[in-house]
């Protein structure tokens, strides 16, 4: 929804709306990291590589000519979107990424719910799309779609590109308390990402789920209002907090070059916002609200084993097994396609307070409290409820 913003004429008011870069912390990131030397892979409706936001950014000439198609031609803007909240350098009026410093590398898959067969069928599969991803130098994947289908061909993609030391992130989707997790983020290795707003608290339009590891901002977002990218919209949903999870990856790994997904995965864990036991992960916020900056500014932080799987409950490994040896899977067509995920930004489930050791002014999260609690944060006050995985 909401009041479209002109990119020149209005620079100051777009940037000014992307108050998670403020909440997150941003200006003391970037002190630390801006995730240059990063390669992330955005799986979506393509990337407009024109606007002023990723002149430069963009990685077309990295994308195989197998799954090139359309790769840099964005016909609702979603996908361009999601990349100018990982990478975006906010020049000319654009919205600044929280990893500006990354690069992205596009693809352009078939979506759901096209009116427009044909064009569908020139476009490449995402099982297909994630195994070119396995096979760059791309770190991190961003998926930010889901389906209800499930398909083995992107589930052995996503086996594939974890096994090639990949770090994704997926929509869970926008069902709500009643909703279903959607797919991909229902996959082993697919690192699920809730929705949250400015207050902390998890968006009512974001799926409850036993899926779901991270939240992170995801209501009113600024983001392109069509494929004509004359102006920015205020959107809301799951997609834009998985990219923000991306970026969140992006920073750490720049800094820690030698670290595998497994490791950076585990430190943003680590110090994700929460009150609850790590091993009692939430429905709602998974292992808690992500925060890159815990990570970057700690100087003895310890990321754990490089091959052991942080997630092995969940994915279904062993505790002790070596993820790296997960077999190669032949490639296969996709049988079912994403569709972008969309929400409103009604009501709330729980909330978050300020980050009591923050170092500086910057504003962080760290969920409150117990169950039927009340927090007042700046006047306001938000009901806490510890909502956790089912047994």
């Amino acid at each position: 929804m909401s009041v479209g913003l002109a990119p020149g004429a209005a620079a100051q008011d777009i940037q000014s709306r992307q108050w998670y870069l403020k909440a997150m912390g941003a200006d003391e990131i970037w002190k630390y990291s801006t995730g240059k030397g990063v390669k992330v892979a955005v799986i979506d409706s393509g990337v407009n590589s024109a606007t002023s936001s990723l002149k430069g950014q963009v990685l077309a000439d990295q994308v195989p000519t197998s799954v090139s198609y359309m790769a840099t031609e964005d016909k609702d803007g979603h996908g361009t979107g999601m990349a100018e909240l990982i990478a975006g350098t906010g020049s000319g009026g654009g919205v600044r990424g929280l990893a500006p410093g990354a690069k992205i590398v596009p693809f352009h898959v078939q979506s759901a719910g096209s009116a427009d067969a044909k064009y569908q069928l020139k476009l490449t599969a995402p099982a297909e799309a994630i195994r070119a991803a396995a096979d760059s130098d791309v770190k991190v994947i961003n998926m930010s779609f889901s389906s209800p289908y499930p398909d083995s061909a992107e589930e052995d993609a996503i086996k594939y590109a974890a096994s090639k030391g990949k770090l994704m992130f997926a929509a869970i989707g926008n069902g709500g308390a009643k909703g279903k997790a959607e797919y991909p983020a229902v996959y082993p290795y697919a690192v699920g990402v809730s929705a949250m707003d400015k207050s902390g608290t998890v968006a009512k339009f974001s799926t409850k789920s036993n899926y779901v590891d991270f939240a992170a901002p995801g209501v009113h977002i600024p983001g392109w209002c069509d494929g004509k990218f004359t102006q920015y919209c205020d959107t809301d949903g799951t997609s834009p907090a998985t990219a923000l999870a991306s970026a969140s990856a992006a920073l750490v790994w720049s800094v820690h070059p030698d670290w595998t997904a497994n490791q950076v995965l585990r430190t943003l864990i680590d110090t994700a916002g929460r009150s609850w036991a790590k091993d009692e992960p939430s429905t709602y916020l998974g292992y808690g609200i992500i925060r890159p900056r815990r990570v970057l500014i700690d100087k003895n932080i310890d990321p754990g084993p490089a091959n052991r799987d942080p997630l092995y409950a969940e994915n279904g490994t062993d505790a002790d097994e070596d993820v790296t040896a997960t077999p190669s899977l032949s490639a296969a067509p996709a049988s079912g396609h994403p569709s972008k995920d969309a929400g409103s930004s009604s009501g709330a489930t729980s909330a978050a307070a300020k980050d009591s050791g923050s170092g500086g002014n910057s504003q962080t999260w760290v969920i409150i409290g117990a169950a039927a609690a009340v927090l007042l944060i700046g006047g306001a006050g938000f009901a806490v409820l510890r909502a956790r995985r089912n047994a």
